[in-house]
């Protein structure tokens, strides 16, 4: 699977940007879809996934913010991001899984071994 994320820029803290993840290769073998974000000087972190039976998950610091969604006809994936904070600022990588795991998923719960990522997008929210 490769990966190609877009949409991010610059702007203002209360601003919007919808992000994209588009998908090529093997996708039938995707289990899981998802967002990670890295600021300078931080451990990657985990945004929002969509996993088995297509639930949505999202770290407790985006939740209300940031809505995943997904247009499999394009085999894309979206990242919805609203009420933008300066510390929301960071690279965004999308990623996807291939191996099931109950309730989640690999790339959700950290297990990034089987892990596909993509190349970054930069997200700036200036204050």
């Amino acid at each position: 699977v490769q990966l190609q994320a877009s949409g991010g820029g610059l702007v203002q803290a209360g601003g919007s940007l919808r992000l994209s993840c588009d998908a090529s290769g093997n996708i039938f073998s995707i289990n899981s879809r998802g967002w990670h974000r890295q600021a300078p000087g931080k451990v990657r972190e985990f945004v929002a996934s969509i996993v088995g039976g297509g639930r949505m998950l999202y770290a407790d610091s985006v939740k209300g913010r940031f809505t995943i969604s997904r247009d499999n006809a394009k085999n894309t994936m979206y990242l919805q991001m609203n009420n933008l904070k300066p510390e929301d600022t960071a690279v965004y990588l999308c990623a996807t899984d291939e191996l099931p795991l109950y309730g989640s998923s690999c790339l959700t719960e950290g297990y990034y071994t089987d892990v596909t990522w993509g190349k970054g997008t930069q997200v700036t929210v200036s204050s």
